[in-house]
């Protein structure tokens, strides 16, 4: 880069990574959460033309509540860092800092174009170490700042070679300049004001003009005394084309945001919807504020927004003083630099340049804004700023009576300055220490202790956010969100009377509908959340979930687009066993969001609701289609194709299965369906891998300890089955089904006659009713030999079920054999006298009981973040795995088949007991 040397840049690069290097131990805080850990965008799954749709914090730019900020290659490079180190925020420092030590270099060839060498170095030093940049160069978002100040510079370099030999036009550099101009605005929009720039410096400092000398130059012309200079005629046509440009980019930018505005309440920007004089007095006030900050940056602020600078609401309020000075001084530069030629005002109009027309898009005079003043935004403006210190220090340093001085002040300030940045970037190390410094330099903004809240908060801190969040709704009464954060606090704290309560309060502050006014224009699009924390509140009382429609219907009839009120009310009316309903508001959050994977993950949910699996799976497909790595269709749509009893989803199945695992390691869940699918595959090697897998995660997991004990049996290794099944009953004594088989396993393979008994007595005791118990208590009186006892049993466990076949001819059998022992004079069985049979009886009988135990969970997702801290509902983990009630057709077929069976080897018991 010419005119900058080696050693420039060295000492330059030096003194930024002294002042910024602690910043690599900060992680993402403030705006860092919404537009990096929150944006979905920066996702490699996402695709890539989103950019380019969706606004600097990832939401699409045709929703009302988009911020409206279009910087789709700032967005681009927080992409790049996420596809090398994801989300390690080291990273992101690291390039800030390097994009910084960049901006220094490239503003330092910018200053010799105006300053001399030394006092062009001094302007690049005391920009590098400015504490007012920590919030642009610390803070991952303020990124925007630095990328847009690169092409902003690299744009304004190239526009000062477009002026040729003979004062021709050298279009290649103004073509560049456009071109640079417009990557700029695609960085952060005040990019675009570099066009302002290039105009006054070619009328000014290229041409040589001075306000005078145009004012002649112009009366002579409408006089008829004069042609117009050729140098005019070649600036003039310059400017139509920069100016041409600027239109364009204008109109580009108007229609990406769809000619809308972002929608501000009165707490980003109080004085936005304030009444005259206070709105202008305010305004003009805040510029004197900000320049104090560039002069006096000792007390830095991450949050200006609020109640930090009170209304100017009167033109008898004493700061209206300082509002006076500062333009009385801004006017006497302007005229200075105008007025009068030379080098030395020439440097002072191209600091005013950068100073002014870079501030001009935060500055509220063409549109409100979102702040009332922000730090980062002073980014570009203190380069003008810089410029103006380090001439007049030349000025002063240029007396030989105060050299000495001037050089004294100068160290001091860039040492002070660097220790200020140095300290303030540890503030920014966390959301709570950097919200608490904040709270030091302002005690009125109800945000700052929403925001300590917040963070102690995510720390599941909460009686101590709730005092923070407590204190936010004393600075500022009337603030909705302080409310609501209250209320989702207590919520937390299960106080679910408090959290209801502070919810009312902050649904009766939301503003009035008015008949023909657009509602949502009056409110923030987050406030609405409201309706949605309260419904989700009180829906947990059964009593109470039309109540809790009703405010979900409200939500959308303020805001018809309003998508997250639509999946809620989704859930409600699938708890309300309203599939039919449920499915519309999905469909209708559909049309408004067709590439959100959760909500077509909620539409199949509803329709297995509605028994349609084969529309549930293709919309569990679509979702997997939009995210392949979505857990819960993942794990549901596997579910599904194994409960299809369709050999041919087994592999798919399997495959999910697999990648579920891989997203999740952890849960038991998903070890135990690979398990049950290795069953229905006759693999029982891998089955019982699986399983003890599952089991080893998760101890006392139910359903897989079952069907290992069942797996053992039937292979014929009762013996390992019957500690399976001793470790199940230790944590679910009453598992029914682990007590037949148990009892099964003792009767047969051990011969621990009453040890069985013991097993069918404790499923009596648990379920008097249940007649598979019964039964088997019946067969092991007659395998006692106490058929008294026997044919009593049966006679009750026949009243239980009067139509079972099987318990009827058991009961003839009984009594015949009870006749023949008393015609023979036979007080009992001989021995081994139909034991035989009863044995290949029960080996029949326990047939039924091989049914599968399965886990099936069907929650509805939500993409929603209705308040700092909640999160997406995540698989309901059944850790107790209890048994389906619900059995699959082929199931269903094979339990019938094996009734057949039963009843017919029944028969063959008959003919052999009865001697035939």
């Amino acid at each position: 880069m010419a005119g900058v040397n080696v050693k420039e840049i060295t000492l330059i690069v030096i003194v930024v990574v002294a002042c910024y290097w602690n910043s690599l131990s900060c992680g993402f805080v403030f705006d860092d959460v919404s537009a990096i850990l929150d944006n979905k965008d920066l996702h490699p799954s996402t695709p890539l033309v989103n950019l380019f749709q969706n606004d600097f914090w990832g939401t699409p730019m045709s929703e009302e509540r988009s911020h409206k900020s279009y910087r789709p290659l700032t967005v681009l490079t927080f992409r790049l860092n996420y596809l090398f180190s994801e989300l390690n925020a080291v990273f992101y420092h690291l390039l800030n800092l390097i994009l910084h030590s960049l901006v220094c270099v490239v503003f330092l060839k910018v200053c010799k174009l105006f300053l001399d060498s030394e006092s062009s170095l001094v302007a690049s030093l005391l920009f590098a170490v400015h504490p007012i940049h920590t919030e642009a160069v610390t803070g991952v978002v303020g990124r925007a700042e630095l990328l847009s100040s690169i092409f902003f510079l690299a744009a304004f370099l190239s526009y000062t070679k477009s002026k040729g030999p003979d004062n021709t036009i050298v279009w290649t550099p103004i073509a560049v300049a456009v071109f640079l101009v417009a990557v700029a605005t695609l960085c952060k929009e005040q990019g675009i004001t570099v066009v302002g720039i290039c105009c006054i410096y070619e009328v000014f400092i290229a041409q040589g003009y001075t306000l005078p000398v145009l004012w002649g130059t112009l009366m002579q012309i409408l006089r008829g005394k004069g042609s117009i200079p050729y140098s005019v005629l070649q600036s003039l046509l310059k400017l139509i084309v920069l100016m041409f440009s600027t239109l364009l980019l204008v109109v580009v930018r108007v229609q990406v945001i769809q000619s809308q505005l972002p929608v501000f309440t009165r707490f980003d920007n109080p004085a936005a919807v304030s009444p005259t004089p206070a709105r202008q007095l305010t305004f003009n006030y805040l510029l004197p504020i900000n320049a104090w900050l560039l002069l006096n940056p000792s007390e830095l602020c991450c949050d200006w927004t609020m109640g930090t600078i009170p209304l100017v609401e009167s033109l008898l309020d004493i700061r209206n003083l300082a509002t006076i000075v500062f333009f009385c001084f801004l006017g006497s530069l302007i005229v200075f630099s105008v007025r009068y030629p030379g080098d030395s005002s020439k440097a002072v109009l191209m600091a005013l340049c950068l100073i002014v027309l870079p501030f001009i898009p935060a500055s509220n005079l063409f549109f409100p804004v979102g702040f009332v003043v922000a730090e980062r935004v002073l980014y570009v403006p203190s380069m003008g700023f810089c410029i103006l210190v380090a001439h007049g220090w030349r000025k002063l340093s240029s007396k030989s009576r105060l050299k000495k001085l001037s050089w004294i002040c100068l160290v001091v300030v860039l040492f002070t300055h660097g220790l200020k940045t140095l300290h303030r970037n540890w503030e920014w190390e966390s959301e709570y220490t950097l919200f608490m410094s904040a709270l030091k330099v302002n005690k009125n903004n109800a945000k700052l202790w929403n925001n300590v809240g917040h963070a102690l908060e995510n720390e599941k801190s909460y009686e101590r956010a709730l005092k923070f969040f407590l204190q936010a709704t004393h600075v500022q009464p009337d603030d909705i969100g302080a409310h609501m954060n209250v209320g989702r606090t207590y919520k937390n704290l299960d106080r679910a009377k408090e959290a209801e309560d502070s919810y009312m309060i902050a649904k009766s502050l939301m503003p009035q509908v008015i008949p023909g006014r657009k509602y949502a224009a009056r409110v923030a699009p987050n406030h609405l959340n409201v309706y949605i924390n309260l419904a989700n509140l009180i829906r947990a009382n059964e009593s109470r979930l039309e109540e809790a429609d009703q405010l979900y219907r409200q939500a959308i009839s303020m805001r018809p687009d309003f998508k997250q009120a639509y999946i809620s009310r989704g859930e409600l009316l699938l708890k309300m066993n309203k599939p039919l309903k449920a499915k519309e508001a999905y469909l209708r959050a559909l049309e408004l969001d067709e590439l959100n994977a959760d909500l077509w993950y909620n539409l199949a949910i509803v329709y297995i609701e509605l028994k349609d699996p084969t529309e549930a799976l293709k919309n569990f497909n679509r979702a997997l289609e939009l995210n392949p790595n979505h857990k819960l269709a993942l794990f549901n749509s596997a579910l599904l194709m194994q409960e299809s009893g369709d050999a041919r989803l087994r592999p798919e199945a399997k495959k999910r299965l697999l990648t579920y695992i891989e997203e999740e390691p952890q849960d038991a869940n998903g070890y135990f369906n690979l398990g049950m699918l290795a069953m229905d595959n006759k693999k029982d090697a891998e089955a019982e891998a699986w399983m003890k897998k599952a089991i080893k995660l998760q101890a006392g997991f139910r359903s897989a300890l079952f069907n290992l004990a069942l797996l053992y049996s039937q292979g014929g290794r009762e013996m390992l089955a019957l500690p399976v099944l001793e470790e199940l009953l230790h944590h679910h004594p009453d598992h029914i089904k682990g007590l037949i088989l148990k009892g099964d396993i003792l009767m047969n393979q051990k011969k621990d006659i009453n040890g069985a008994r013991k097993c069918f007595e404790k499923i009596l005791e648990l379920d008097p009713n249940n007649v598979q118990g019964k039964h088997n208590l019946c067969v092991v009186y007659f395998e006692e030999q106490d058929l008294l006892k026997a044919e009593k049993c049966l006679v009750e466990t026949l009243a239980l079920a009067p139509h079972e076949e099987y318990i009827q001819r058991h009961l003839s059998i009984v009594r015949s054999k009870i006749v023949t022992l008393n015609a023979s004079g036979q007080s009992s069985l001989p021995a081994g006298g139909g034991i035989t049979a009863v044995e290949e009886e029960k080996k029949t009988l326990f047939e039924n009981l091989k049914d599968r135990e399965t886990v099936q969970r069907a929650t509805p997702s939500t993409n929603s973040n209705l308040n700092k801290g909640q999160s997406k509902k995540q698989l309901d983990k059944n850790s107790s795995g209890k048994e389906t009630k619900k059995k699959s057709t082929k199931e269903i077929k094979d339990i019938e088949k094996k009734r057949v069976a039963a009843l017919k080897r029944l028969e063959e018991i008959e003919r052999i007991l009865n001697g035939e």
